[in-house]
């Protein structure tokens, strides 16, 4: 099979104080999201949002819907975020071809019928990360590169936080429905990401952690602020983030990730934020 998914129930804050590292790892973490030849897709329970990788090697890769959606086409009541972070490749909507360098997003709307991946070269594949969230309108197919998005600097080397934020898939540079991604790229010598840690109980999130060498690892931190938790992820892994949760991560290296996000609002700065000394 070319397409793959599997179901990712919610859990709850409660309910999670109780998980031991096997628990935390299987209810939170994607381990293998990106498999030569294949889609592979998690359908989350939190705010309905699906994570999924696609790296046409040596195939073409057609997104077609699953079961849980009860629907003919993948996109009939969705939106789609696609980030690359391979090898150029080609997505192709309702046979509108779109080039994608690595580290370039597409957004796609609600009704498209047809959804297709390929790489470039066939030596060199893509890796394209995707996103998507239930829908209520068709906004139109658009590029973003880093040079159109919006880009903050985050950050010092002194807490060892300096960084970059791409705003990539966000209100104001795309219109969408619920959707939101962007990309945070730490620079040498910095590993934390997202501190101050915050929640934002109106949008689920989901981060994935990539650029970081096969030997080395990032922590990512969890839970309620007086009650966090913690699961240690390597490259390529992602982690689905309930909206009770915080979301915070510190690495043996610096590296990146894409953060991905859907609920209730669009406004980028709705979170509550908790200061490294209020953290237990």
């Amino acid at each position: 099979m070319t397409l793959e998914y599997e179901n990712k129930y919610a859990v709850g804050h409660n309910e999670a104080k109780s998980f031991d590292t096997e628990k935390l790892r299987d209810a939170f973490l994607l381990p293998d999201l990106f498999q030569e030849d294949k889609i592979k897709l998690v359908y989350t329970h939190y705010d309905r949002f699906i994570v999924g990788g696609a790296v046409p090697a040596n195939k073409v890769l057609s997104l077609d819907s699953i079961d849980p959606l009860k629907a003919n086409y993948f996109l009939d009541r969705r939106e789609l975020g696609i980030i690359n972070i391979g090898s150029t490749g080609i997505v192709t909507i309702d046979g509108d071809e779109y080039l994608l360098a690595r580290n370039e997003a597409l957004y796609v709307g609600l009704g498209k019928k047809t959804v297709t991946f390929t790489s470039k070269d066939a030596n060199a594949s893509a890796k394209f990360y995707l996103n998507s969230a239930p829908a209520h309108a068709s906004y139109p197919t658009k590029k973003v590169t880093h040079e159109n998005a919006n880009v903050l600097e985050l950050g010092s080397p002194t807490t060892s936080n300096e960084r970059s934020i791409y705003q990539l898939i966000i209100n104001g540079v795309v219109e969408t429905c619920q959707l939101q991604m962007g990309m945070t790229c730490l620079k040498p010598g910095s590993v934390w990401n997202t501190m101050p840690a915050h929640q934002h109980d109106r949008r689920m999130e989901a981060y994935l952690y990539f650029d970081l060498a096969e030997d080395q690892a990032v922590s990512h931190f969890m839970g309620e602020p007086k009650e966090t938790r913690h699961i240690w992820t390597g490259n390529e892994q992602a982690i689905v983030s309930p909206a009770w949760s915080i979301h915070s991560g510190a690495g043996t290296s610096n590296y990146s990730f894409i953060w991905g996000m859907a609920g209730e609002n669009l406004d980028y700065d709705d979170m509550d934020k908790y200061g490294p000394t209020e953290l237990r």
